[in-house]
């Protein structure tokens, strides 16, 4: 008898126990690993965003631009109050309207809340489309900020890394450019350097020796390709289809083809590596009214989406995209004749972008960047698709964008465009 009580009483014991530590007793189920820290990164995301209204009908080519304000109707009888800027959006009309500019269409976004300034789209020939949501054009060398975010991935590589080299021009990379050589690869240039000149051999070798297409579209993915990019109106989605061949994937690496771009997606690139990595929705739509009434305004706080790459790694791009406009690719385009820059002492960070469709004549130039570099305010991206009679590039329409809007805050020494 008193064994049997002994047993009783071990066992209630037991189910005490086992009520308060569940868990001891239930086998946990594995978390899932992504294959690489960025890759965790992107899959963490942040607070959901606040459920907003429908805006179905809202045509951002149907803008009415007011003496403070800029709206757009809706089919629904309300009116959506843009976060454009007047000023900066007639501005920038015009600079597209001068050149007469065949395609084009240009993106400024204040990098701290997400609200779009400028949102300028121009077609001169065919039916017009939004040239802002659509992902038709190559990423171009824009692509070279996602290989640069992937490569920093890897421990020994910054800003300062050097690569030496030889061949790989501008319009093409052979195989023999991606051959190790030290008798041969006698000229040699930093990461930040080969990034601001667009050295496309550089990166293209830096990419097949660290880079594996799995790893890249995962980067790429954490900056917004492959999905639309979050939006009060539908978009297209950037498009990335990296090869598995060596020598057309570091190709690709480095800009040539394979994948795909709009202006909506460049400027969220820009203001995700502005914001130490942070990507932001971009927001157009401030209020709706019906009447005079206010129907509903949207929240003042920034969205935030994902955190796309660490912050140690956004500024060092923002060193290697400095260099695109202090001494690379942009450098004229941010000067006047006589040297003198059209910003005064404002450092720009940024990245062009240049492809060629030949058969269709079309000349692709590109420009995303932001400004000022140490401390951003605005994110702009500029997409011009001039024909064989060249009107503009990208980067010196997105100069006078960012002229107009410095000018606009009293910036000493910029003038407006």
């Amino acid at each position: 008898m008193l064994g049997w009580q002994r047993w009783l009483g071990l066992g209630a014991a037991l189910g005490v126990i086992c009520a308060f530590i569940p868990e001891a007793i239930e086998p946990k189920r594995a978390e899932p690993e992504l294959s690489s820290p960025l890759g965790r990164l992107a899959e963490a995301q942040l607070p959901a965003a606040p459920v907003e209204p429908d805006f179905s009908g809202l045509d951002l080519l149907r803008l009415d631009l007011h003496d403070e304000r800029v709206t757009s109707p809706l089919p629904n009888g309300q009116t959506a109050e843009l976060t454009l800027e007047p000023q900066l959006q007639r501005a920038t009309l015009s600079v597209m309207k001068r050149y007469a500019l065949p395609e084009a269409g240009a993106v400024l976004m204040d990098a701290r809340t997400g609200n779009l300034l400028v949102y300028a789209s121009q077609v001169r020939q065919g039916d017009p489309f939004d040239v802002n949501l659509k992902a038709e054009a190559p990423a171009a060398s824009i692509f070279k900020i996602v290989t640069a975010a992937s490569l920093l991935e890897t421990p020994s590589l910054n800003a300062q890394t050097e690569q030496c080299y030889r061949g790989g021009g501008q319009r093409r990379i052979r195989a023999d450019d991606l051959r190790e050589d030290p008798n041969r690869d006698h000229v040699c240039a930093s990461m930040a350097s080969a990034f601001g000149r667009s050295l496309n051999v550089v990166f293209a070798r830096l990419a097949q020796r660290y880079l594996s297409p799995r790893g890249l579209t995962e980067t790429a993915t954490a900056f917004g390709f492959g999905a639309p990019t979050p939006f009060d109106v539908p978009s297209e989605a950037p498009s990335i289809d990296l090869p598995s061949d060596p020598l057309e994937f570091a190709r690709a690496a480095a800009g040539f083809w394979h994948t795909t771009l709009s202006p909506l997606g460049a400027v969220s690139i820009a203001q995700t590596v502005a914001d130490g990595g942070l990507m932001l929705r971009p927001r157009i739509v401030r209020a709706l009214y019906s009447g005079a009434h206010a129907d509903w305004q949207a929240n003042a706080e920034p969205v935030r989406v994902r955190r796309a790459l660490p912050e140690a790694h956004a500024h060092e791009l923002t060193k290697m995209m400095r260099e695109t406009v202090a001494s690379g690719s942009a450098a004229k385009s941010f000067r006047d004749p006589s040297g003198k820059p059209y910003l005064g002492e404002v450092s720009v960070a940024g990245k062009t972008g240049t492809l060629t469709r030949n058969e269709q004549n079309r000349f692709y130039t590109w420009f995303v960047g932001f400004a000022p570099a140490d401390h951003p305010e605005v994110a702009i991206s500029a997409l011009v698709v001039n024909t064989p009679v060249w009107r503009l590039k990208a980067p010196q329409l997105a100069r006078d964008v960012l002229r107009a809007y410095f000018a606009k805050q009293g910036t000493p020494g910029v003038t407006a465009p």
